[in-house]
């Protein structure tokens, strides 16, 4: 098929199946049933991907600002595409969080959806970067902010100024204020000459109108190109479940819903492989369910679980993540979901752990032994502190204790964090001990061990409240993951397979991290009961191994 032929037939998909149209008599004639959409290779089940601020990761050009060229020169550092190197983080895919032209400094109000912000460097730049990602296994997913635009953005102006511009209806406009507030009690409606204008989260942040097919077509051609004519591997939606309001009711309403299914078939016609991840906080796992159960979004961050890893790393209590993880598997299949710790919108996660490493070694634990597909949020592996406003949580990465941090041969846009001299790569790098290799040693070992990336989960109880365990289990390898959450040695401590998940036997043990060896479990009924690998489990311990018949 030709370009210009699969143009006209993603718009005429797009018009036909995104927007919901009155029903019309079924055709006199028979039409040939369309062709199902290819099976998609789930790749991102097996990745660990990690979050980028190209504004703060690396500056190549010596202006202040984090740039693609500057990722370039890191990526080494990230995956240096030799599996038998220990020396890089080794990581599978990276998500950057926005690169096309805007205003702001966070770049989540786009004037251009088809070009890379100035400062961050060229198409050019781009696509090499992405080149050099994939020589090294990488994949990488940009952000999409498909909910609205800049008010900067040629659309935004011309329907602001004009009633009768060709893009008004690109956008949410009232003669008056409907009076309603947004969903944390912000103002939604905007005054200008020619009416009010909607925008969920800020006056320069306009919704589009997703019940305009004209909207929906050009966001398409944005999807196309560049899945297909750039070659990004997947897309982070954010936002995604404010995309279309149902008037005073601005989140998860029916009408994103069928966009989203209605979409799905066109994103994937364009490449099977693609991969969307939707941003959708604030939910229960019954509520983001929804968005992959129904063929909508391929991942959904599970920000449940982050808050229960983040909460047992504080507490020194497992709590309930083992609740959380099986009701997620309850609502999604496959663990098609995308477990993490904090974000760029939250307070990084070794503040909210008061600055204590050992605590953040066990809520790495927690993370990369979970079902699903981790996310890390750049700096999380050195312990980068910040507390909001945003621009303290979105700081430059510290690289080495040199000045500037090593992040840019100039003032760096945002002051750095007065902790780079002592928390910085180069200075974790040559400690055995540090957080940062601890992640290296974590993500190595999830990467060799496939049962750590696609296994079945199954709760390991025990009768102390401060030790977590689980076992993941798949055709070929059984994994025992044990975390001591607390600051004490504990002795006392039992650990009991309750669901039968294993063949009856004594198992020999393999340690993949944690030291010494430990004792085998005698299985019976497909269960094991008052198992202790170790008589003492050593504070804020992570124990990993491998059992075998």
């Amino acid at each position: 098929m030709t370009k210009r032929l699969f143009s006209i037939f993603l718009l005429l998909t797009v018009l036909a199946a995104c927007v919901p149209a009155t029903p019309t008599p079924a055709p006199v004639t028979k039409t040939p049933a369309p062709s199902p959409t290819p099976a998609p290779t789930i790749w991102w089940s097996n990745d660990v991907l990690y979050e980028i601020f190209v504004r703060s990761f690396y500056d190549s050009n010596g202006d202040g600002i984090g740039d693609i060229n500057g990722i370039i020169e890191k990526l080494d550092y990230l995956n240096d595409g030799d599996p038998n190197t220990t020396t890089d983080l080794g990581i599978t895919g990276i998500w950057l969080m926005p690169i096309f032209p805007s205003p702001s400094y966070h770049g989540y109000d786009v004037t251009d959806f088809y070009n890379i912000n100035p400062q961050y460097g060229t198409m050019d730049d781009f696509k090499r970067f992405l080149q050099e990602a994939h020589k090294r296994g990488i994949r990488v997913i940009i952000d999409m902010v498909l909910n609205h635009t800049s008010d900067q953005h040629p659309w935004f102006r011309s329907a602001k100024k004009d009633v009768d511009s060709p893009y008004r209806n690109w956008y949410i406009w009232s003669d008056t204020d409907p009076g309603y507030k947004g969903p944390w009690g912000e103002k939604v409606w905007y005054p200008t000459l020619n009416g009010y204008y909607y925008g969920i989260f800020e006056s320069f942040m306009p919704d589009l109108n997703y019940n305009n097919p004209e909207v929906t077509a050009e966001m398409t051609r944005v999807f196309s190109f560049w899945t297909n004519e750039v070659g990004v591997d997947g897309f982070r939606l954010d936002a995604a479940k404010h995309l279309i309001e149902e008037g005073a009711k601005q989140a998860n309403t029916q009408s994103t819903h069928t966009w989203y299914n209605n979409f799905y078939p066109v994103y994937k016609a364009m490449n099977p492989n693609t991969m969307t991840v939707g941003e959708i906080s604030g939910d229960g796992v019954s509520v983001i369910s929804r968005y992959v159960t129904d063929n909508e979004l391929d991942l959904v961050f599970n920000f449940p679980l982050a808050g229960a890893f983040v909460k047992a790393a504080q507490t020194g209590r497992a709590s309930n993540i083992a609740t959380i993880i099986k009701t997620t598997n309850k609502f999604i299949a496959d663990s098609q979901y995308s477990p993490f710790l904090t974000n760029h919108d939250q307070n990084r996660v070794m503040s909210e752990l008061g600055n204590d490493v050992n605590k953040a070694r066990v809520a790495a634990s927690l993370l990369l032994t979970s079902p699903g597909t981790p996310f890390i949020y750049y700096g999380e592996e050195i312990g980068m502190s910040g507390m909001k406003p945003d621009q303290n949580i979105r700081r430059p990465m510290q690289w080495t204790a040199d000045a500037n941090a090593g992040f840019s041969t100039s003032k760096p846009w945002e002051p750095l964090d007065t902790n780079y001299k002592e928390v910085n790569v180069s200075t974790q790098t040559s400690d055995p001990n540090s957080l940062l290799n601890h992640y290296r040693k974590l993500i190595s070992v999830r990467n060799a061990n496939p049962a750590l990336q696609t296994g079945a989960y199954f709760e390991v109880t025990s009768n102390n409240p401060s030790v977590y365990a689980a076992l993941s289990v798949d055709e070929n390898e059984v994994v025992l993951t044990l975390i001591n959450l607390s600051d004490q040695p504990i002795t006392d401590y039992a650990l009991t397979l309750g669901e039968p998940a294993l063949t009856d036997g004594t198992y020999h043990t393999e340690i993949l991290f944690g030291g010494e060896q430990v004792q085998s479990p005698d299985v019976s009924g497909g269960v094991f009961n008052n198992y202790k690998p170790k008589n003492e489990l050593n504070p804020y311990s992570t124990l990993i191994v491998k059992l075998s018949l």
